[in-house]
């Protein structure tokens, strides 16, 4: 039994004979406005929001204005249940096969990132392949950037040697 001394079916039945428009009257009574407040906002005459608030109170049972609103307040919190909109809901999960005994994809980047290296190389591998990582310590670049170096210095010379020689042997 409720407040109001009326069973659940009954409430149920009286929230589903109120109408939208009776509703929407009802919803801006919730929020202590007058008869011409809520016209203005409707876009309906006084004697429009009257009617339905007059009739919605019928519907209800009440004895008056203040009475209604506190019964719709009661059943609206019983009865007026958001729904959800299957397209602002995320996709559930896919099943997908897992060779893995927890269950994880082997497209998850945690397992990726636990399983080591050789796995995120397989992925996409960066353009210095396995020369240059982010796990490198700073000596160990500045070992690799100093082997460069010397790469590209020895090429320089050979260069240079090669440009030589084939000078002396055009001007000879």
């Amino acid at each position: 039994m409720s407040d109001s001394g009326s069973h659940p079916s009954d409430e149920a039945a009286r929230w589903a004979r109120l109408t939208d428009k009776q509703r929407a009257c009802l919803d801006l009574l919730l929020e202590r406005q007058t008869s011409k407040q809520i016209a203005r906002h409707l876009d309906i005459s006084k004697q429009a929001v009257d009617l339905r608030l007059t009739a919605a109170r019928d519907i209800l049972g009440a004895s008056g204005r203040d009475e209604t609103a506190l019964i719709y307040a009661r059943l609206k919190q019983t009865y007026d249940r958001i729904l959800c909109d299957s397209i602002i809901l995320p996709q559930p999960p896919r099943l997908v096969p897992s060779h893995f005994p927890d269950g994880r994809s082997a497209d998850d980047p945690e397992l990726l990132a636990s399983l080591g290296t050789d796995v995120e190389r397989s992925r996409s591998s960066p353009p210095s392949g396995t020369i240059w990582r982010r796990d490198y310590k700073p000596a160990k670049r500045m070992a690799i950037v100093a082997a460069i170096f010397l790469f590209l210095l020895l090429i320089i010379l050979a260069g240079l040697a090669i440009g030589q020689t084939l000078t002396r042997l055009l001007s000879s």
